[in-house]
């Protein structure tokens, strides 16, 4: 049976990244499946109409079991929701959206939205993810802040996840520094700040030209599942990940897993590498550079955002 949907008074983009708020909040699996769906089908508004779209046969049977799921006032649902959120100053990406994020378009778990309080830019490419735990050491949170200045200084993005800890010591620096920083959270982006206490720095990354990013939904508070799905997306931003100090149940250990599952650069300090059980078994695995100082990094970065930026060329 056709089924009707209701426009509204949607103009094609807003259509469009409607559709695929809908389609994802009907999706009764892995969001990133749902992304690549749509990302294959080159248009949500398509796959809701039925239209098929060059792809496997099982593709099209999942793209037709997941829009015959979305309920006829979805679009005026998530026309609705896109309209409350950016009138609060934040930017709806979504996977068919050109200035979806190079790097994160090239993992196998993408996200298929993001939501942006602040500035995602082209120079963004140059990002290295700085992490580590959260019961951070004061030696710790020293050598994240010497090494979110040294990138600051060579104008690259420090990305973080403004957790306490390094989190917080990294995105300091660099605003110290006066250089951007993202931070990728795990609410959320209408949800107060979590950590409350990082609500002021949250502010002052948006002010000083950074961005806060979020792939959940608005107001979507902090869960412990959630957190796991935030390094997704912050290594999948990033050209590369550094491991300040994390121990083996950190949760940094699973993002320099992650990196590397992703096809990442993966960065650990030589003094992890020695302190570390779990660092020092990564450190032998392809993609891992154990680092002695910031050059070590930098001369990875460019050949990194360099391999980067063809593969996403050709995507």
């Amino acid at each position: 049976m056709e089924r009707m949907f209701d426009w509204g008074a949607m103009d094609e983009p807003v259509r469009e990244q409607a559709a695929v708020l809908a389609l994802v909040r009907a999706s009764p699996g892995e969001w990133h499946q749902t992304a690549d769906v749509i990302a294959e089908a080159g248009s949500a508004l398509r796959l809701l109409g039925g239209e098929p779209a060059i792809m496997s046969a099982d593709r099209r049977q999942h793209a037709s079991e997941l829009a015959s799921r979305v309920r006829p006032d979805s679009l005026q649902q998530a026309e609705d929701l896109i309209g409350r959120v950016t009138s609060q100053g934040v930017r709806l990406i979504t996977i068919l959206d050109e200035d979806y994020p190079d790097h994160l378009k090239l993992i196998f778990n993408r996200p298929p939205f993001i939501w942006v309080r602040g500035h995602l830019e082209s120079r963004d490419l140059r990002a290295i993810a700085v992490v580590g735990t959260r019961q951070a050491t004061q030696e710790g949170r020293a050598a994240a802040a010497r090494l979110a200045r040294g990138l600051a200084t060579a104008k690259v993005t420090v990305l973080s996840g403004l957790a306490r800890g390094i989190d917080t010591a990294a995105h300091t620096a660099a605003l110290e520094a006066g250089a951007k920083t993202i931070a990728v959270i795990g609410t959320g982006i209408l949800a107060p700040v979590y950590p409350p206490e990082n609500s002021d720095l949250a502010g002052r990354i948006v002010a000083n030209g950074g961005a806060l990013v979020s792939q959940f939904w608005p107001d979507a508070p902090p869960r412990k599942i959630s957190f796991p799905r935030r390094n997704v997306v912050m290594s999948g931003m990033a050209a590369g990940t550094v491991v300040v100090e994390a121990g083996k149940t950190s949760g940094a250990k699973m993002q320099a897993r992650l990196a590397l599952e992703h096809g990442k650069r993966l960065f650990l300090p030589a003094a992890l590498v020695a302190r570390e059980e779990w660092a020092s078994a990564y450190a032998t695995r392809p993609g891992v550079t154990v680092v002695s100082d910031l050059n070590d990094i930098l001369d990875e970065l460019v050949k990194v955002v360099e391999i980067g930026h063809q593969l996403s060329l050709s995507f």
